[in-house]
């Protein structure tokens, strides 16, 4: 089973402490190689009031956060079980799974925070290979020659009509192949 994104229901107002709770669960419960990250979809708005700019970070949808995990029986139960949590987004009840996001809905939300659904630290290691989702070079397989993370740019080596190319794509554009 692989790992995917799911959305959980939570109490309007307690994502945060349900962030905080499922991530101390995970772990008191030695549950880390099935529940990855947990995300609160949240991006920065600019407001202008009373002729003062400022910017603050607003929720994209409040009352839900995003969950990376392998869905087993255990991981199911251990975030159906948090405090605040009421239940997953895709299931019909009843003991039933859930169904994951799709890749390009996870890439959407994620990609307006500024965050990759690969996870960098493990998987965007020089060398290892990718397949790129979209843009010109979309369909193709390369292998990562440089990672850029402030500026959310890779350089790959593809083959182009016969011959090894570097191409410099979009973090959000390629997945693990």
């Amino acid at each position: 089973m692989e790992k995917q994104w799911y959305v959980v229901n939570t109490y309007s107002g307690h994502e945060n402490k349900v962030k905080e709770k499922l991530e101390m669960r995970a772990e008191s419960m030695d549950m880390q190689d099935y529940i990855y990250r947990v995300v609160i979809p949240e991006e920065k708005v600019v407001e202008v009031k009373d002729g003062v700019t400022k910017e603050r970070v607003k929720k994209m949808f409040p009352g839900y956060i995003i969950v990376e995990m392998v869905m087993t029986d255990e991981a199911w139960y251990v975030v159906r079980n948090t405090p605040g949590v009421t239940g997953f987004i895709g299931s019909s009840g009843k003991g039933a799974k859930p169904t994951p996001l799709q890749p390009a809905e996870v890439d959407k939300i994620l990609g307006n925070m500024g965050i990759s659904r690969m996870d960098v630290d493990t998987e965007l290691e020089v060398g290892a290979k990718v397949k790129i989702i979209a843009g010109p070079f979309n369909g193709m397989y390369g292998s990562i020659d440089s990672v850029d993370l402030p500026n959310q740019k890779i350089m790959l080596t593809v083959d182009l009509f016969g011959q090894e190319t570097s191409v410099e794509v979009e973090l959000n554009q390629i997945q693990k192949a």
